[in-house]
């Protein structure tokens, strides 16, 4: 098939080695034709997935209607942040019928939607799905095995996911909860940072693991407030991924968490950093959509307060042990 990858990140980059290596036709698309000549001339994304050899039938483009010619199978691989102004850059481009696939974790700052929502609304497509799941783009592509789930609202549009992205080193299930698996990906982002600042502080195991779990439940009673189904978070685009990005020395969030917890600010960290961390987008996003649905999210709140409000991680810590005491159901 002809596969285009919009966005020239590390995750775009990954899934289009895995997709080449199948026999597909892949292009990848990213905003500056600058970078995209240094990639070309390299042969490695050296900024977003250094030390990762790129094949030459890896094509590079900064053209959307070039990039977007011919496709049979889209794959959306943009930061929330930038994912709406990219997707109106294709619009009207994509031809009827193409298949549809977001990768992003995330929501949207200004509206608060779901990528996948996103994507239906300004391409105009309707065979849209959303692969999820513990998935380091490092990982991939290096051909560690992993295992995703690919969900859509039409069982046989996950289907067809499936059947395009597995391979013996790559396995995906379906689901029929898109906003299930949606969510489970966009606020364990926000519960690694709060775990990256506990190792921060230099606290121990049974710290991170009190995170993690009553992290889950966050995550869990966010879902369900939404719409989702509970089974969902038990699942790879659940706990699966809470637990890899909450631990791997691949995750940005645990990174950023970590950094807050050694006394860093927020400014200096993000002014380091290359590429995105999508928790503390998203940390303002899900503080005020559990706000609005009355869920109760002492973690996201505090990442929320780290973030964006100046507390100090240790006032974080203290400020999530001293809650008032309940059964744990």
């Amino acid at each position: 098939m002809n596969i285009t990858i919009i966005g020239d990140g590390g995750w775009g980059t990954a899934i289009g080695l895995l997709l080449h290596a199948y026999g597909h036709r892949v292009t990848l698309w990213g905003p500056f034709a600058t970078y995209l000549d240094e990639v070309r001339a390299a042969r490695e994304n050296t900024r977003y997935l250094p030390g990762i050899a790129l094949p030459d039938g890896l094509r590079w483009c900064a053209d959307p209607a070039e990039a977007a010619a011919g496709t049979e199978a889209v794959v959306l691989a943009v930061p929330s942040k930038f994912y709406a102004a990219v997707c109106a850059s294709f619009a009207g481009l994509i031809p009827a019928g193409t298949l549809v696939v977001s990768l992003t974790k995330g929501l949207c700052e200004d509206t608060h939607c779901r990528m996948s929502e996103i994507a239906r609304a300004t391409l105009g497509l309707d065979a849209i799905a959303v692969l999820s799941g513990p998935s380091h783009a490092e990982e991939v592509a290096r051909g560690i095995p992993t295992a995703v789930v690919a969900a859509a609202e039409d069982e046989a549009v996950a289907q067809r996911v499936q059947q395009l992205f597995s391979g013996p080193l790559f396995r995906v299930y379906t689901s029929t909860d898109m906003l299930g698996v949606e969510i489970g990906g966009a606020v364990k982002n926000v519960i690694a940072i709060a775990v990256g600042a506990s190792d921060g502080l230099g606290f121990g195991d049974n710290t991170r693991a009190a995170l993690i779990t009553r992290g889950l439940a966050e995550v869990t009673r966010f879902g369900i407030a939404l719409g989702a189904r509970p089974e969902t978070f038990s699942g790879l685009s659940g706990i699966g991924d809470l637990i890899v990005t909450c631990t791997s020395r691949h995750s940005r969030n645990h990174s950023v968490g970590e950094r807050l917890g050694r006394g860093e600010s927020i400014e200096a960290i993000l002014g380091s950093m290359k590429m995105v961390a999508e928790g503390v987008w998203n940390a303002k996003v899900i503080h005020t959509l559990g706000q609005t649905h009355g869920v109760e999210m002492p973690i996201t709140d505090i990442v929320h307060a780290l973030c964006y409000e100046g507390f100090s991680a240790r006032t974080a810590v203290e400020t999530l042990m001293t809650r008032d005491m309940k059964p744990e159901a």
